[in-house]
């Protein structure tokens, strides 16, 4: 067994796992957040998507350890208190989903992009979701969600 310390949403947790316990599973099935999915287990599809430092990661093909010392963000967390992120706001009013699954993953992915680039071009953000499949729905809505965050281009300082 190995220790572990790392913020989670906001919370400092200290706990015993074992060395190939993933970042995924570590998150759904030792924290219980469930909104961390795992889909294909091999980093394919984008489902486990969170936030590590700020950054977009599968967390279904990183090792917990691996966050060791580092703040995750989960959809869990995304929220503050009862007010969505934009983020979610957006996917919402968009209709950006239809079975959910791969939902978390793509709002992690989104608000990755927007924190780096607050004003993406379709392209960016179609790239930036790339890594994240979706089943159910064309990427259509999604990218509309993503694009509708982005605040209007006279607001951006030149």
């Amino acid at each position: 067994m190995e220790k572990l310390s790392v913020t989670v949403n906001g919370d400092y947790i200290e706990a015993e796992i074992t060395p190939q316990t993933t970042l995924q599973k570590f998150l759904y099935d030792t924290l219980g957040l469930t909104g961390t999915k795992e889909g294909c287990g091999e980093g394919l599809c984008g489902c486990c998507t969170v936030r590590v430092d700020g950054k977009a990661v599968k967390s279904c093909i990183i090792l917990a350890l691996q966050a060791n010392g580092k703040n995750v963000q989960t959809i869990e967390g995304l929220a503050e208190g009862e007010k969505l992120n934009p983020v979610q706001e957006a996917f919402l009013d968009h209709g950006a989903f239809q079975c959910g699954f791969c939902t978390p993953g793509m709002i992690n992915a989104s608000r990755s992009l927007l924190d780096e680039n607050p004003n993406p071009t379709e392209k960016e953000v179609r790239q930036a979701l790339s890594g994240n499949l979706c089943r159910c729905t064309g990427y259509n809505k999604i990218v509309k969600a993503v694009l509708s965050v982005a605040p209007p281009e006279e607001t951006i300082a030149k």
